[in-house]
C-alpha cells in the first residue's frame, strides 16, 4: 500500500487559547485536526494537573494536525504569533498517510 510523507504537529496550548489556536490552523488551510484534553503534567513550573479544576482557564488542551512538509514553515510561524504570549509546547514528527489529498 502506498503511503505518502506528512508531518505531524502537536501543540500544548492553555485551554482558553484552543478557539483562537484552531481558528488560526483554519486560517492557514489546514483542513482537519483534533483537540483533546490534557489532564496533567511537568514542566518548568513543576507538575500540574486538571483535577479539581472548574473552568477551561486552569487546564490545557492538545490540537494535533497533520500537514505537508512545504507547509509546516508558515504555519510554525503563525502559531508562533500565539504562543509567544502564553503556555505552550510544540512538536513535530514525520508520518505518513494513506490520503495524501486530504493534506
Amino acid at each position: 500500500m502506498e503511503m505518502h510523507d506528512a508531518k505531524r504537529v502537536e501543540i500544548i496550548i492553555e485551554s482558553i487559547m484552543e478557539r483562537r489556536l484552531t481558528e488560526l490552523l483554519t486560517k492557514e488551510g489546514v483542513t482537519g485536526y483534533s483537540v483533546l484534553p490534557v489532564k496533567g503534567g511537568s514542566g518548568r513550573s513543576g507538575h500540574w494537573s486538571r483535577q479539581g479544576t472548574v473552568g477551561r482557564a486552569d487546564g490545557m488542551s492538545a490540537v494535533v494536525c497533520l500537514i505537508r512538509e512545504e507547509r509546516l514553515d508558515g504555519l510554525l510561524e503563525a502559531v508562533l504569533a500565539v504562543l509567544t504570549r502564553h503556555i505552550g509546547v510544540v512538536n513535530v514528527t514525520d508520518a505518513k498517510v494513506l490520503r495524501a489529498e486530504r493534506f
